[in-house]
């Protein structure tokens, strides 16, 4: 299990936007998660490692409270953001979501316009005033994405319509359309061919400037490509958390060497 006073000494309260305690989650009778302790950096591609089934994904949806969904679901311990206890009875979920975006495995565009896929988070949650603002925020989303000049010209055109890497940029469009201070990305690249990946991996490196990003991957390359923090599941537990380099040329326990080396996984 991951130790908390192994986390770097020159880290200070403002670098942490996101702070995990003693997160536990059941599906059931499942225990999924125990007692995960973490701080996620602002501004930091954060990865999250591991074998198929050992937590990654359900930590990575207690960020953003999607585990509230699932009937079955429990979770105890604490998440904040921001010092905000996101689990606080006085904090709306909805509310939430619009600060901590998600992105999933496959490309699921609304069967709406380019355009209306964009538009739909302002709208919803009151961001513009008038339709000129609107214009502004899709127009700024969908260049923050790398999908401007692609799709420009199609904006009345539907979403289902584009390819699969233009159709996970659009949907990052739209994650990154109600100015969230966290992305999630849960296997954003798992069914994109390899230039479709690069695109979005390059996109993942220009988002860190604005937003603290988490991202599940299986990927141990992409992991090492593109973060500068990784944290390592294994079985529901966080085994090891550190810069991405000592992660991947120097692990601290046996269990991440034995999963980098290919040796569990």
């Amino acid at each position: 299990m991951y130790d908390m006073n192994r986390v770097e000494t020159d880290v200070t309260q403002d670098d942490i936007k996101i702070a995990a305690r003693d997160v536990q989650v059941w599906y059931g009778e499942k225990h999924a998660i125990k007692d995960v302790n973490v701080d996620i950096l602002d501004k930091t591609v954060t990865a999250f490692i591991g074998p198929s089934g050992c937590g990654k994904s359900t930590f990575l949806r207690c960020i953003n409270r999607m585990n509230d969904t699932i009937p079955s679901a429990k979770i105890e311990g604490r998440i904040t953001l921001d010092g905000d206890d996101i689990y606080d009875r006085r904090i709306d979920p909805v509310q939430l979501r619009a600060r901590v975006g998600m992105v999933f495995q496959k490309p699921n565009p609304f069967p709406k316009s380019i355009f209306d896929n964009v538009a739909y988070g302002p709208r919803i949650h009151g961001l513009a005033r008038n339709r000129a603002e609107l214009d502004e925020i899709v127009e700024k989303a969908l260049r923050g994405a790398a999908l401007w000049n692609e799709v420009k010209d199609r904006l009345a055109e539907p979403g289902t319509g584009l390819s699969g890497g233009q159709q996970q940029r659009l949907c990052i469009a739209r994650a990154v359309a109600t100015a969230p201070e966290v992305l999630l990305m849960d296997e954003p690249c798992s069914a994109l061919d390899p230039i479709a990946t690069g695109q979005v991996e390059e996109l993942i490196d220009q988002l860190r400037s604005e937003f603290s990003v988490v991202i599940v991957t299986h990927s141990m390359q992409q992991a090492a490509r593109v973060s500068q923090k990784t944290a390592f599941f294994h079985l529901g537990n966080l085994v090891e958390y550190g810069d991405t380099d000592d992660i991947f040329t120097k692990p601290q326990d046996s269990r991440t060497e034995a999963y980098i080396s290919g040796r569990i996984g």
